[in-house]
């Protein structure tokens, strides 16, 4: 079994959910998680969770829409995750690549989602771009200050200098479509290089389709072959990484164990 660590299940419409988790299922997709980006989307991902067990939630909002509403405190961050099929925290992050939300807004974003992540003890994914250094800095300062927790790149497409510090942090990896790009060798030079107890998968589905599927809408069922491109790199059977993925997803996603 595989599990697609990070999908957007809400983006699709009503009428595509059910075949959309069908062609999953038969492509060895066993679970997925529905990533929160707004609160006032909360709703819809508990709802696609509680209909189909296959699936789980998390909540947060992501950098690109924290300049959108004001940002949510940390209680009502961790009152969201005391439904039992909300799993994680996020996507929260920083975004400097398109930068739709002032830096200092999306810094004190993140920094509400972590004390979030240390009082609950829920994983916090990431959302990392183009910002390596202001994301690293945070989480040494918020550790510093608050403990550890739990947390996950995801969607890895940072500098190796970012992903050691994660790793030294006790952090997570995943990676999506990107890794199969045939520009993505370095993507795939740092994704040998984690352990491979700290590696996932995923789609972040509806975007970044991997090959042969590039450009297209991507969909959960077409995280084995992102899977496949990474067992090649990790040198281990496409059997071998499915299980190591899944055994990491539920060891860092515990409340889904």
């Amino acid at each position: 079994m595989l599990v697609d660590s990070h999908c957007h299940l809400d983006y699709f419409t009503e009428a595509e959910i059910e075949d959309i988790l069908a062609r999953a299922a038969a492509a060895g997709v066993g679970r997925m998680v529905t990533i929160g980006v707004r609160m006032s989307q909360s709703a819809a991902v508990v709802a696609l969770a509680e209909r189909f067990p296959q699936v789980w939630g998390t909540v947060g909002v992501h950098p690109q829409n924290v300049g959108e509403a004001p940002l949510p405190e940390v209680a009502e961050i961790t009152a969201a995750t005391q439904h039992p099929r909300i799993i994680g925290i996020g996507e929260s992050g920083l975004d400097y690549f398109y930068d739709k939300a002032p830096r200092e807004v999306q810094q004190e974003g993140f920094r509400r989602h972590i004390r979030a992540a240390q009082q609950t003890q829920l994983p916090l994914v990431i959302h990392a771009r183009d910002a390596d250094a202001d994301i690293a800095g945070i989480l040494k300062e918020e550790r510093a200050g608050g403990g550890d927790f739990p947390f996950l790149l995801h969607c890895f497409s940072s500098g190796r200098k970012l992903a050691e510090e994660a790793l030294e942090m006790g952090g997570y990896v995943s990676f999506s479509g990107i890794l199969t790009f045939p520009k993505s060798q370095e993507i795939r030079d740092i994704a040998r290089d984690v352990p491979a107890e700290r590696l996932l998968v995923e789609t972040d589905a509806p975007y970044l389709a991997p090959a042969p599927f590039r450009g297209k809408r991507n969909e959960p069922s077409y995280v084995p072959h992102t899977a496949r491109v990474l067992a090649e790199v990790k040198g281990m059977s496409p059997e071998e990484l499915a299980e190591t993925t899944t055994h990491n997803f539920l060891r860092l996603f515990s409340k889904a164990a």
